[in-house]
Order: C-alpha cells, then sequence, then structure tokens
C-alpha cells in the first residue's frame, strides 16, 4: 500500500506498531525528515514515486507480491498440486497442467497462492464477489480456484488471452 501522510497519522493515532514493517511506501505528501522524528521506528520510509523510476515493472511486482500478507499455510500450500487435486477429467487436468506451465513461466505461483487465501477469506465471511470480468475468465485455473465463475474449458476460451 502506498500511503499518504493522513494515512500515518490516523496509524500512528491508533497505535500501530510500526516495528513490524520493515518500509513504509509513501506519497510526495509525507515530508520525510519530519515523519522520521515521530515514527523513529519505523526502519525507512520509500518514495513511491522514487521506486517506481528505479525499478522495472517484473521488480515492482516482485517487491509487492512478497509483501501480501497470507497465512504461512497459503504461502507453504503446494498450489499446482492444489489445483489439480481439484480436477475431475483427464480434460480438466490437461488443461490446468496447461496452464499451471503458463503461470509458472512468469512467476506467479505466489500470485495463485493468495487467490485461493482471498477467495476462502471472503467465502468465510460470506463476501459476494462478481462473477467474472475480462479477460481472467479464460483462465481454468482461476475458474478452479473460483475467483470466477466462468467455465473457460466449457466455452473454448484461450488462457493465452489472460497470460499475454
Amino acid at each position: 500500500m502506498i500511503f499518504g501522510e493522513n494515512d500515518v497519522v490516523h496509524l500512528y493515532m491508533q497505535g500501530h506498531d510500526f516495528a513490524t514493517l520493515d518500509h513504509l511506501l509513501v506519497d510526495n505528501s509525507i515530508d520525510l525528515e519530519t515523519a522520521a522524528l515521530i515514527l523513529d521506528n519505523v526502519p525507512t520510509f520509500i518514495r513511491y514515486d522514487e521506486m517506481c523510476q528505479q525499478q522495472s515493472q517484473q521488480e515492482w511486482d516482485h517487491r509487492c507480491q512478497a509483501n501480501w500478507y497470507m497465512p504461512q499455510s497459503y504461502k507453504d500450500l503446494d498450489i499446482a498440486e492444489h489445483v489439480l487435486s481439484l480436477c475431475q477429467t483427464d480434460a480438466e487436468l490437461q488443461r490446468c497442467g496447461q496452464e499451471l506451465m503458463l503461470f509458472q513461466e512468469r512467476n506467479l505461483f505466489n500470485l495463485l497462492r493468495y487467490l485461493k487465501y482471498l477467495v476462502d477469506v471472503m467465502t468465510e465471511h460470506e463476501l459476494i464477489w462478481g462473477v467474472g470480468r475480462g479477460s481472467s475468465v479464460a483462465s481454468y485455473v482461476l475458474y478452479k480456484l473460483r475467483v470466477h465463475r466462468i467455465d473457460s474449458l466449457h466455452y473454448d476460451l484461450n488462457p493465452n488471452e489472460f497470460l499475454r
């Protein structure tokens, strides 16, 4: 998350333990010198605009994915095995295997783990989410994880539409 001055003040007033963070990503509304004096237990403030200039899109994505909250059990989950265990036919196994290789080539298994966690939390709390949008419905793996409700295998949707 990118924090503005109001966000940081709000967290500070709520007694948030900033010491648990290795850095805080902030926008240009924050005076870093003043913030460092007030929040002396935050190791590093990083300006979002400066970080964007210094990192490639892949580096940025990797950094963001590394900071998602997710219980250790989801971080340790063999997502490929889990997805394949949800398959009931040879056609489903073949399609999921093909897509999982595409996800792996793009280093997106952590994203799949996070989506599994997110869907589980939404289900547990009886939250409603959409049927599916855009190119994501072309992914049968996302269908099996219940991210969307469009059976892309049934409609013969090309997974490359999603993972291009």
